[in-house]
């Protein structure tokens, strides 16, 4: 297959490129800037020099393509809002270049706020009138154009991809215990994080792609949940630095924005998408591919 891919220089999008190469298939990687097309540089892939904000040059790509691979998304979180709505009217015009084709068309959200307080599956759908997140309605509007004849589906990534080069809530987590000089965690603790290695991720986006079924979400979940007190025991003995509660009253001046996600008991299955479609994450887990060099860079004096 000849498969367009948004995100292709991202931290999962980078992984899904390799992964779709090692597998076969040929790629057109959607690169926004001569700085994205230069990380891609020595991959045996074409390149489409567009962005989100140009979504009739995204249709054209999709339907050129044999199926599409979206994980693009600018987290620049002033612009949560607005963000969302480009990255819906992006898909939105995708989907509609592949109507009646019968391609697949594999969006990304999250488990996150899925089901707080209990474990969120495959068949918990979303709302697209919640207020958990703007994303929500570009899951609805993804997974509905199953009735428009587009093979497509989700991928809900876990809160935490870990993995060399990660640069999302552990990072943080990590910078704010260097600038506190005290790694944190909220309440007792005990409050639960999915988690997956981003090869691991990116192996379940080349099964959607290859045998989703139509209008599935997919979970991209290899522990169902990882205690925040055990994250933040590491990045204390990693750092040096002593591990201490902050009651949620404390949390959002020690965290920031960070403390609603890092305070939330979010914790999700994968036991339909592994029967489904024969995934089986084989990466290591959270805690031990935290305990590293890797995550833990010298800063320089």
């Amino acid at each position: 297959m000849r498969v367009f891919v948004t995100g292709a220089t991202g931290f999962v999008g980078s992984a899904v490129v390799d992964d779709l190469l090692a597998a076969g298939h040929k790629v057109l990687a959607l690169a926004r800037s001569e700085a994205s097309a230069a990380v891609l540089a020595g991959r045996d892939v074409d390149i489409l020099h567009a962005s989100l904000e140009q979504p009739e040059r995204l249709a054209e790509a999709a339907a050129a393509c044999d199926g599409v691979i979206h994980t693009a998304f600018n987290h620049d979180f002033s612009r949560y809002a607005e963000n969302a709505v480009t990255e819906r009217r992006a898909v939105e015009a995708m989907g509609e270049a592949l109507a009646g084709s019968g391609k697949p068309l594999i969006g990304t959200t999250g488990t996150g706020m899925l089901a707080p307080g209990r474990i969120g599956t495959e068949d918990d759908r979303a709302d697209a009138a919640s207020h958990g997140s703007p994303r929500l309605p570009m899951e609805v509007m993804t997974v509905a154009l199953a009735e428009r004849g587009v093979r497509s589906g989700i991928v809900r990534l876990s809160p935490t991809v870990h993995g060399d080069g990660d640069h999302g809530f552990v990072p943080w987590l990590i910078r704010i215990a260097r600038e506190r000089s005290v790694s944190a965690y909220i309440g007792d603790g005990r409050n639960r994080w999915p988690a997956v290695h981003r090869l691991d991720a990116a192996r379940l986006y080349r099964l959607a792609l290859e045998h989703g079924a139509a209008g599935t979400c997919y979970h991209a979940v290899a522990e169902e949940g990882v205690a925040t007190k055990r994250i933040a025991e590491i990045i204390g003995q990693r750092l040096g630095l002593p591990v201490v509660t902050r009651t949620r009253e404390e949390a959002q001046e020690h965290f920031g924005f960070l403390a609603y996600f890092f305070g939330a008991d979010i914790p999700a299955s994968s036991a339909k998408t592994r029967e489904a479609l024969g995934w089986m994450p084989t990466g290591p887990g959270l805690i031990e591919d935290l305990d590293r060099e890797a995550y833990f860079p010298r800063i320089a004096a």
